[in-house]
């Protein structure tokens, strides 16, 4: 290879220029002999992406031989559908031998799947939903600042793809914050799925990102000098981010494929595959390769993604009394000023917290005043933040989302479960959970957190009881690897004490994601309750207990993991009653049944879930939880019922 790395030179000398024009032109056999073998894929906007690709992955600061290099920059593919450029480019650059991409596209079992993947050497974040790419690069530009490093973060785009709204949402955030260190490439061949993008959603994307504060360079995206001289010149620029139009013609490189959108997402059948091969000057080796897919004989690749572990300083638990008025977001924000107090000094690890307009809501304002480099508004613009979040979480900064239910969650749902596939280690916090929210109403009642939290196989969930339990979990969740939702009310909790009115999550009480607390005990029913509810569960108590009626109370703050032994104990009662500000049929209620069918459980005496069964209205908390038949007295009418 005769490419030096890092574009110094100020050109490519005209063997650098033959050697990147022979790989892309192997690279165009590779993407048709893959999809054919499969029977699947994307070839025509792989083969209108391969020139920039092979310029890109051959000459940016990138290791073959060490893909998770530290220093290395990031190439993101956001779109993801084009992976047989992107496999067949990486292979071309050394990462791995062709067989395997070729053979393993679109294979199960393989890490060669049909849209971009990270288990894939060189590929850094998982793609294919159109429109997140530009915020993962951001979030990938961002913490070259935090970390002190030198990368450049290079994003791959389609030109059908910038209709997404999230671009342009990614664009402010990135001229705000100056991310500088970062150069978007549109492939510019005009087509998508439909036909041609004119005419399927008119837009000058040009004007689009000059709009936003870019500079905006135009090539032939497929003259190497053009692409080289691009990037180098965008690589060079300190003041202001660089978007390169690349104008390209879809399916470059095979007559009867160019310009078509046909070729967009159905592979070659075998005597167009063969005459397309034949026009490449490129032996037909499907057969061997087909023998080769069937036996499973070629080389196995796979890179293990690993969440990076973080060494927090979680700083001592604060403890509320009984006697002060606090709500959990309180008790959240207050944790997060003093983890940021605790680790934000010389030489240690970065920390940042994002957030969408609404800092003095979600508690973030007190480390926006006294750590402002280390908080990243990021406006009324929740996919962007969180997709950018998620992003910044895969490197080792210790990375917190506040929002608003219904926009941490509800609104961005796409963006967490993209963040889960990427193995992100994102904090998620979301406040104003439940019909607890009250007087903003239906909108802004977020009610059905557990049941979107449960779909992302690698969110845990905590719901925390009251501000003492908030404090610990928040700590918890700073030091232990993995993403987590943490989800509260906007009210006011009571403290929760036991029986001698000494709090129970205070003191010595030590947070341990899974377990149930049994608040108090009783042999006739038992009550599973969590959160907001928890308060009001132990008014009921005191009711039953004045009617003679003893129950046990379980606060559940890990829904989604519970621990069997409370489990077990509840039901061996044999009257349940779960009690939840959360939708009946996709929270703790239908986790306790369902787990209580596994363990082959029966309530004899009467199992009942209290929940919210339709949307809240607007008024007082108090008065909406009567009107949904959540009220203490609504709790003790439903055991007496079951208890007789």
């Amino acid at each position: 290879m005769v490419i030096k790395r890092g574009f110094e030179a100020k050109a490519l000398d005209q063997e650098s220029i033959s050697e990147l024009k022979e790989k892309a032109r192997l690279a165009r056999g590779d993407i048709l002999t893959m999809t054919s073998l499969a029977g699947s894929g994307h070839p025509g906007g792989s083969m209108s992406s391969i020139d920039v690709y092979t310029s890109l992955y051959n000459c940016a600061q990138v290791n073959p031989e060490d893909p998770d290099w530290s220093e290395r920059d990031r190439i993101v593919v956001s779109h993801g559908h084009t992976s047989p450029g992107a496999y067949s480019a990486l292979s071309r650059a050394g990462f791995f031998p062709i067989e395997s991409a070729i053979c393993g596209f679109r294979l199960a079992g393989t890490a060669f799947e049909g849209h971009c993947e990270p288990m894939v050497p060189g590929i850094e974040w998982a793609t294919g939903n159109l429109g997140q790419g530009l915020s993962a690069g951001a979030g990938f530009a961002l913490g070259a600042r935090l970390l002190g490093k030198n990368w450049r973060t290079y994003v791959l785009m389609g030109c059908g793809e910038q209709q997404k709204g999230q671009i342009s949402e990614a664009r402010r955030f990135i001229k705000k914050y100056q991310l500088n260190n970062l150069t978007v490439i549109v492939d510019l061949n005009d087509r998508q799925i439909s036909g041609k993008r004119p005419e399927i959603m008119p837009q000058d994307i040009q004007a689009c990102y000059e709009a936003d504060g870019f500079k905006v360079i135009e090539i032939d995206g497929h003259n190497f000098q053009e692409i080289y001289q691009a990037l180098r010149s965008a690589s060079l620029d300190k003041n202001q981010p660089v978007t390169i139009l690349a104008r390209t013609v879809m399916g470059k490189g095979v007559s009867f494929m160019e310009g078509d959108e046909k070729w967009h997402g159905m592979a070659l059948p075998l005597e167009l595959y063969q005459k397309a091969m034949a026009e490449l000057g490129i032996p037909d080796k499907l057969e061997e390769y087909k023998k080769m897919r069937i036996a499973g004989d070629f080389p196995k690749v796979e890179r293990k993604l690993k969440i990076v572990q973080i060494k927090i300083n979680p700083g001592e638990p604060k403890n509320y009394s009984a006697e002060e008025k606090l709500d959990n977001r309180g008790a959240w924000g207050k944790a997060l000023l003093d983890i940021f107090e605790k680790n934000l000094k010389p030489k240690e690890k970065p920390l940042a917290v994002f957030d969408c307009d609404l800092m003095p809501s979600v508690k973030t304002e007190a480390v926006f005043k006294k750590f402002p480099e280390f908080f990243f508004q990021g406006g009324i613009q929740e996919h962007n933040t969180a997709s950018i979040a998620g992003a910044l979480s895969r490197l080792p900064v210790l990375t917190f989302f506040a929002d608003f239910g219904v926009f941490g969650i509800d609104e961005t749902y796409n963006q967490a479960r993209l963040n889960d596939i990427n193995h992100t280690n994102l904090k998620q916090v979301l406040t104003h959970c439940g019909l607890d929210v009250g007087e903003d109403g239906k909108t802004h009642q977020c009610i059905d957190y557990l049941g979107l939290g449960a779909n992302l196989f690698g969110f845990k969930i905590i719901v925390p009881a009251d501000p003492n339990q908030t404090d610990r979990a928040v700590r918890y969740l700073a030091k232990t690897p993995g993403n987590f939702i943490l989800a509260m009310g906007r009210s006011r909790a009571q403290v929760i004490v036991d029986e001698k009115g000494t709090p129970m999550f205070g003191g010595d009480y030590k947070f341990e994601y899974g377990n149930i607390d049994r608040l108090r005990d009783g042999t006739q029913a038992a009550i599973f309750t969590m959160g907001q509810m928890v308060g009001y569960a132990l008014k009921a108590w005191e009711m039953l207990k004045a009617k003679g009626i003893a129950v046990k109370v379980f606060n559940v703050s890990c829904p989604m993991e519970l621990e069997e032994d409370k489990i077990i104990e509840g039901f061996e009662t044999k009257a349940v009653i779960t009690y939840e500000d959360h939708h009946i049929d996709t929270g703790l209620g239908a986790k306790i049944a369902l787990k209580a069918v596994e363990l082959g459980l029966s309530a004899g005496f009467g199992f009942k879930r209290l929940g919210v069964k339709e949307y809240g209205l607007s008024g007082k908390p108090e008065e909406l939880y009567k009107i949904a038949g959540l009220s203490p007295e609504q709790l003790v009418k439903a055991v007496l019922e079951i208890v007789g």
